[in-house]
């Protein structure tokens, strides 16, 4: 694994993107994760508690649903990741993460939806009390190319719950779509896929199927990892490339080491000009990041730095079947500085050779 070089990294300009970049849907709040259905709609989720819908590239005026109580949205958490059923254009099923209260707790738990002309209700809970917080509730959900969910969780602020396999806080998760336990995780009978993390919040695969996510370090040190079934990332014992005294710790791909990019969204790029690259979205790091890997996916070879302090806070990057990128603006997030337009989704289409 290699750590990375800022030598072997460049910012690159505007004039070079192969990309051409519009607004798509403005004066959102905090848009945080999207999926695309296979007619091209984009579902998306604002955190303060709706799943919002562009069709035909125009921004539906009324929400799918918004989340009633005990949903909450505080801090970091509200409602975070999304993710469309394999067979939505049969049983039209989303799955959704969202932060509730319960006896003045705050956890998490992903939730199906069920949408039925152009309105959502609660079908079922799929996974329940996981521990969240003001901070670090992690949120990303995405199905694999094992069609199960995989769902990422902070530590909740409490950083050795991160180590604690009977907590699902710190984690990533792996359940069947209908919630049950896979027999082939890693711990028996426990949705724990992978552990010993901060703050994931990004996850995607590439042409072989190797998973990746990226999460928030305690000051810089952010990662960007590939994840292993049973691999335990080290947090709270380790950050960035540090040696465990009696604990095998997975290394990152990359980290930021000093700096602080604050990644949230990750996809592996499968057509277009970027195809075969690694893109992540970053919060604190107002940026774009292109990472160009070795054939295998295990080494980055190259950094290159997009769109530094063009459009402020990037919180999610979602690829498109037809090759055209979205991405999304977290400026209202109480930790940007929003312009009048903000918050926005932006489609980034390839341009013509």
């Amino acid at each position: 694994m290699k750590k990375i070089s800022f030598s072997n990294s460049r910012t690159l300009s505007s004039r070079q993107f192969p990309y051409a970049i519009r607004a798509i849907a403005q004066n959102l709040y905090v848009p945080w994760a999207i999926a695309i259905s296979s007619e091209g709609n984009l579902y998306f989720t604002e955190r303060s508690g709706s799943i919002r819908v562009i069709e035909y590239g125009a921004l539906r005026s009324e929400p799918l649903i918004t989340l009633p109580p005990p949903f909450i949205s505080t801090g970091e958490g509200g409602l975070m990741g999304i993710a469309l059923d394999p067979n939505f254009a049969q049983n039209h099923y989303l799955y959704v993460m969202h932060s509730y209260t319960q006896n003045n707790q705050i956890y998490n738990r992903v939730i199906r939806l069920l949408e039925i002309s152009n309105r959502a209700s609660i079908d079922r809970i799929i996974l329940d009390q996981i521990p969240g917080g003001r901070v670090h509730n992690g949120g990303r959900i995405k199905i694999g190319p094992d069609q199960k969910l995989y769902v990422t969780t902070g530590d909740a602020g409490n950083a050795m719950l991160a180590q604690d396999l009977q907590s699902t806080a710190g984690k990533i998760l792996r359940i069947a779509l209908d919630g049950s336990i896979p027999i082939d995780n890693p711990f028996p009978f426990s949705p724990v896929y992978s552990l010993g993390h901060r703050n994931p919040q990004g996850l995607t695969w590439n042409f072989q199927n190797t998973l990746y996510a990226c999460e928030h370090g305690p000051s810089a040190h952010d990662e960007i990892n590939i994840i292993y079934p049973g691999a335990n990332y080290g947090w709270p014992l380790v950050q960035g490339d540090e040696i465990a005294p009696n604990v095998i710790v997975q290394k990152p791909l990359i980290h930021s080491g000093q700096n602080t990019w604050a990644p949230s969204g990750l996809v592996f790029i499968k057509h277009g000009p970027w195809q075969g690259k690694l893109l992540v979205a970053c919060l604190r790091g107002e940026q774009l990041l292109a990472l160009l890997l070795n054939p295998d996916g295990t080494l980055v070879t190259r950094m290159e730095v997009w769109l530094k302090n063009e459009y402020g806070r990037l919180r999610e990057i979602i690829e498109s079947p037809d090759g055209s990128l979205y991405l999304t603006t977290s400026n209202r997030d109480g930790r940007g500085t929003p312009n009048i337009a903000d918050d926005q989704i932006l489609q980034l289409i390839p341009r013509s050779v």
